[in-house]
């Protein structure tokens, strides 16, 4: 288990540094340093801004400086905690990254605890049964939730629950401080969307394992059949679905840009969004490196867990 955990951190390592070099070529070069001078001085347009200016501005703040040598310096700050400065926000990035961040986490949080459970338990019942009324009525409702868009779902859930039954609010902009029940919306979006998927993973995981000769043998042994179910399927079902469960992370960090912006939640993926659009790279960039550390850490999460599901896997 060290020698596994001390090679996934040191390919998270290799693929961080080859990231964050890639990262920096992009916003290293004079369209993007010119956007930053202008932001920083206070200017309208890359073209009112003179030559000497820009000049100066570089040699403040060492940009003048061969490319290793800004590079390392780069990474010598983010080590530091810093950042940069968002011109959008007006404030440091890293408080900034680090109150979004935790509003998602939260909002990730209350999806996990409900959509997990609900997935896992559906797809079982429905590959317990293949074939039966039960499975193919949860493998509809589990295609049907997924194949709707996210922003569909949204705005169907809007239009039901908050403007025609209004029995929860319609935005979730936590301008009065943190409302549990302004999540209940955007929660409910992401588990109908994306329990489907991990529903329909674990369906076929378990029907493959139900056929297989061990259960049989188990069967015939005269095992109970909750024992058998427990004891012997689910663990060995697990391993596929386990693989979905981890990736939900990348997801719900980044990939429900829409939902928070539907519903105007500031979390990390809102955030990301508006830095884009505003031309705030500073913010780019450090949201872009926070969600590399997330992939790769989503990965080590994943291979500690295939030891556990599959101890064989330990000795590979």
């Amino acid at each position: 288990m060290t020698l596994l955990l001390a090679r996934r951190f040191g390919q998270m390592l290799l693929i961080m540094a080859f990231a964050s070099l890639i990262l920096f070529m992009i916003f290293d070069t004079e369209e993007f340093k010119k956007k930053i001078a202008v932001a920083e001085l206070g200017g309208f347009a890359v073209s009112a801004l003179s030559d000497q200016d820009y000049q100066e501005w570089l040699a403040a703040k060492g940009l003048d400086k061969p490319f290793y040598q800004r590079y390392f310096t780069w990474i010598g700050d983010i080590f530091r905690g810093d950042f940069g400065h968002s011109f959008e926000k007006n404030t440091a990035v890293g408080p900034l990254i680090a109150d979004r961040l935790w509003n998602t986490a939260i909002l990730a949080f209350w999806v996990f605890a409900l959509m997990i459970p609900i997935a896992l338990v559906t797809g079982v019942l429905a590959g317990m049964s293949e074939g039966s009324a039960m499975d193919r009525s949860l493998s509809f409702v589990s295609v049907f939730t997924t194949s709707i868009p996210e922003i569909a779902t949204a705005i169907l859930l809007t239009v039901f629950l908050a403007l025609g039954l209004g029995w929860l609010p319609a935005k979730a902009a936590m301008t009065q401080g943190f409302d549990p029940w302004q999540l209940v919306l955007p929660v409910l979006t992401l588990v109908l969307y994306g329990f489907g998927y991990i529903a329909r993973m674990t369906r076929a995981s378990m029907a493959e394992v139900m056929t297989s000769n061990y259960i049989r043998t188990a069967v015939l042994k005269g095992l109970p059949y909750r024992q058998v179910i427990l004891g012997h399927a689910l663990r060995n079902a697990l391993i596929a679905p386990f693989t979905v469960i981890v990736l939900q992370l990348n997801w719900l960090l980044s990939g429900v840009v829409v939902v928070e912006v539907f519903f105007e939640y500031d979390g990390f993926g809102k955030l990301l969004l508006e830095a884009a659009l505003f031309g705030d790279i500073y913010v780019v960039q450090a949201a872009t490196l926070i969600a590399v550390v997330v992939a790769c850490t989503s990965q080590i999460i994943s291979d500690v867990g295939y030891t556990f599901l599959n101890p064989r896997i330990r000795f590979a």
